[in-house]
């Protein structure tokens, strides 16, 4: 099968998929992290999903301003509409919608808690990695299109966490392996980070599922 892996840089789908034998290759803006820059196109993922080459897409649209994490940015500190802030939202939200629509008959779409579910659709899963075998928690959101729910591999532990009080006096949370990042940009590579076992399933699965269905034809 052809797969493209759109908005990812890291390759963590990509070489799962490579290592089933498929042609599957990662897209992104920026060049590649994963060592294998004969698999990556650096350029617009729209433009490569609209390319009507591929039989699957995975795709990690940037979540900066789909979080909902990131709604108390949306107002200045005088209580003032972020106009800049919205509208970045609102071209997210336009992005997410055309990689839905893009020309592909199996799409995965991934992000964490975000205004996908309220603006366009919910999600058809909710998935964490210590469901697959990595002991962390990072609660994750698919909305496919022609592909099954995602099983479970190796339930694990959910892994560490650290509490402390806010300004407010309530108690916070944090993951142990998120609280580590050294700065915000280390912080924002973890905030996309696809843990390894949630990448294998992803990989598996869903090629397992749409050679099954070629196969039944």
């Amino acid at each position: 099968m052809k797969i493209l892996v759109a908005c990812e840089e890291s390759q963590a789908i990509t070489k799962e998929f490579r290592k089933l034998g498929h042609k599957a290759y990662s897209c992104d803006l920026i060049p590649c992290s994963g060592g294998h820059p004969e698999w990556h196109i650096q350029g617009d993922a729209l433009e490569e999903a609209n390319s009507r080459k591929y039989d699957l897409m995975v795709a990690h649209p940037p979540c900066t301003y789909l979080a909902v994490s990131g709604n108390r940015w949306l107002y200045n500190k005088d209580g003032s509409k972020n106009e800049q802030r919205w509208e970045n939202r609102r071209k997210a939200l336009f992005f997410v919608k055309q990689l839905m629509d893009a020309p592909i008959k199996h799409i995965a779409i991934e992000n964490p808690i975000s205004v996908i579910s309220s603006q366009i659709r919910k999600p058809n899963q909710i998935v964490q990695p210590y469901m697959f075998g990595d002991e962390a928690r990072k609660t994750t959101c698919l909305w496919t299109k022609n592909l099954p729910l995602l099983k479970p591999t190796n339930i694990v532990s959910q892994g560490e966490f650290i509490e402390w009080l806010d300004k407010h006096g309530k108690v916070k949370t944090m993951a142990k392996w998120y609280d580590e990042a050294r700065s915000k940009k280390d912080r924002a590579k973890l905030r996309s980070k696809t843990f390894p076992g949630m990448a294998k399933a992803i990989a598996t699965q869903y090629s397992e599922y749409i050679i099954n269905l070629k196969q039944i034809k």
